[in-house]
């Protein structure tokens, strides 16, 4: 049933936004229409009170609203202002050349309103300030994503009111800086608005009342001279081959108040370990609420990767401007030269339905692991047996013990998880996690040892504790690993096992675990794990490699980062399925056969 909401928050502070000064009600659609459509009830009051239709074609993935940051609130005044600045430019090319830049309901709906509407307040500023301070938006071609861009920039550099404003464009050649300066210098040209408030040059654009510019730069070099800026500009990311420039960009606003990186990119072409693929990664694991990052903000824009890609609803699926731009006509055209090339299919995937052509399916399903999340209770595991599985692959970055308790009342399998990471190697785990590695130090999830190595004596001590608490019949381990601390652990007559990584050892385990993960829900948890935030961190990124024999074994070497929390679990597992058959497997139900040895 539809509600009627006016936009509020209480405990004002001094100069507190207003969510609207209007006395009447806006009609909104249900909730469950709004999440369907991935809209927040005050993005959608706001299109709603302004005339705008709400926009139908919802990205395949987007980042929770900023509106669940800490003391969020929804300011509309801020989305009138941007939606005003663009209302002063002008089309300067096709059957729109001359009118002003209007922007379409899905730019308003799922960029701007969202980025440009939420502020939190901020002591230091003495202020509110925009809560998102990273937006992405990978779209396909022809939606309008150049002058989404240029509207942004020239604000930034204009109409955001911040004095001394840099604004920064990165391109990697000199002829790309041209193809992304070219048409943002021809909007700030044509817009009869800001004639003797701007200035157009060569190669950059001047703002002068507020000493505020506007220019793209080509080469690391020329973005280390912007070490203060307010805005950076990326577009088309996936052309870029190394992350110098866009870590730069990023480290060059650090000391301003509201400051507003921007990436607006097309699909790739699959490509690991890209400074595209580690941007996008990071975004779909936000959306996944994998990590957490209010400050990040993204929209990903796709067909589902088994959709016809020859139906005029896969096409509508992946483009939210479809009809306007691009048109179905020219849609169409370009499927039918994909119906006749492969190398055009490919092509007519990335570029116009957003999807990767060189994708890895999840071979453990993020969705089904958290069903099977249940509790761990660590104190009722004492005197439990348990088999462990101990990865050491990385004594630079991640180490990971993974100990799994069969309970053969149920055939069900409890989880429970030792990590430890170098305080040194804390700041690039920060990096690639959102800040979340600190956060399971401070949580109790992962322990930081001195130095910038692991310190095997930590996880020596641990594991004696462990063996004190809980009755361990075998720790595997990947004898390519061997080191010190299993030398010391077979002389202290822990049961140590060797557990190669091979296809042969590997996919009987790989499987196993897939059909429990698979089989649990959260009324009956087959593989609980107690929702250890690490784990599912290295789950996510888990990709898998198969034999021509149908074999699957972890792939460390494509996965999306550190899976170190895997192999101990897998390595566990291998342990699990190895012990003397003692009776019927009860994983499954209506199943009699004997539990697997490897």
């Amino acid at each position: 049933m539809a509600r009627t909401t006016t936009p509020s928050r209480s405990s004002r502070k001094p100069g507190k936004p207003r969510a609207s000064d209007r006395t009447d009600t806006i009609e909104l659609p249900d909730q469950e229409t709004l999440e369907e459509l991935k809209l927040s009830p005050e993005v959608a009051w706001y299109m709603l009170s302004r005339g705008i239709p709400l926009p139908d074609c919802p990205p395949l993935f987007q980042t929770p609203s900023p509106g669940e940051a800490p003391g969020a609130v929804f300011d509309p005044a801020r989305v009138d202002k941007v939606i005003n600045a663009f209302s002063k430019l002008r089309h300067t090319k096709g059957q729109w050349a001359g009118q002003p830049l209007k922007p379409d309901p899905w730019q308003v709906g799922y960029v701007i309103a969202p980025v440009f509407g939420w502020v939190a307040w901020d002591d230091a500023a003495d202020g509110y300030v925009r809560i998102v301070q990273e937006l992405y938006v990978d779209v396909p071609r022809k939606n309008g994503k150049s002058t989404l861009c240029g509207g942004i920039a020239i604000y930034m550099t204009c109409a955001d009111g911040e004095p001394g404003a840099e604004v920064l464009a990165a391109a990697t050649t000199k002829d790309q800086a041209r193809f992304v300066f070219d048409p943002i210098r021809r909007l700030a040209d044509s817009a009869p608005a800001l004639k003797g408030h701007v200035k157009p040059l060569k190669d950059k654009i001047l703002h002068q009342r507020s000493g505020s510019y506007f220019q793209v730069i080509s080469n690391v070099a020329d973005a280390q001279h912007g070490a203060n800026l307010h805005c950076y500009v990326c577009d088309e990311l996936h052309i870029h081959k190394t992350p110098d420039m866009l870590e730069t960009l990023e480290s060059g606003t650090g000391s301003r108040r509201q400051p507003l990186g921007v990436v607006i990119t097309t699909a790739d072409t699959g490509k690991k370990e890209t400074p595209y693929d580690n941007k996008r990664r990071r975004i779909e694991q936000l959306a996944r609420r994998v990590l957490v990052d209010h400050s990040v903000y993204g929209v990903i824009f796709a067909a589902d990767k088994d959709a016809d890609p020859h139906a005029e609803e896969t096409w509508r699926s992946a483009n939210p401007g479809f009809g306007v731009s691009p048109t179905r006509a020219y849609l169409a055209k370009a499927s039918r030269k994909a119906e006749s090339s492969p190398a055009d299919l490919a092509s007519f995937l990335r570029l116009h339905l957003g999807i990767r052509t060189r994708q890895d399916k999840k071979f453990l399903p993020l969705d089904a692991w958290n069903r099977n999340a249940g509790m761990v209770d660590e104190q009722a595991l004492a005197g439990r047996e348990t088999w462990g599985g101990l990865d050491l692959a990385a004594t630079s970055d991640l180490c990971a013990l993974c100990w799994l308790f069969p309970n053969d009342e149920d055939g069900s399998l409890d989880a429970l998880w030792r990590f430890w990471t170098p305080e040194d190697n804390l700041e690039s785990l920060d990096k690639r996690t959102a800040k979340a590695a600190s956060k399971w130090v401070k949580e109790g999830w992962l322990t930081a040892t001195p130095g910038n190595v692991a310190d095997y004596d930590w996880i020596k001590e641990q594991i004696r504790k462990d063996r004190d608490t809980f009755r361990v019949r075998s720790i595997g381990y990947d004898p390519w690993n061997a080191s010190q601390l299993t030398n010391d652990l077979m002389s202290e007559r822990a049961n140590l096992v060797k557990v190669r990584q091979g296809f042969q050892t590997m996919s009987p385990v790989l499987k196993e675990t897939q059909r429990l993960i698979l089989q649990g829900t959260p009324e009956r948890t087959v593989l609980r794990h107690g929702g250890n935030p690490v784990a599912r961190w290295c789950v996510d990124n888990l990709a898998v490699v198969m034999d021509p024999a149908g074999n699957v074994k972890p792939d460390k070497a494509n996965s999306g980062d550190k899976i170190d929390g895997v192999s101990a679990l897998l390595t566990a597992m291998s342990e699990i399925l190895a012990r003397p058959p003692r009776r019927k497997s009860r994983y499954a139900e209506g199943e009699d056969d004997e539990i697997m040895v490897v």
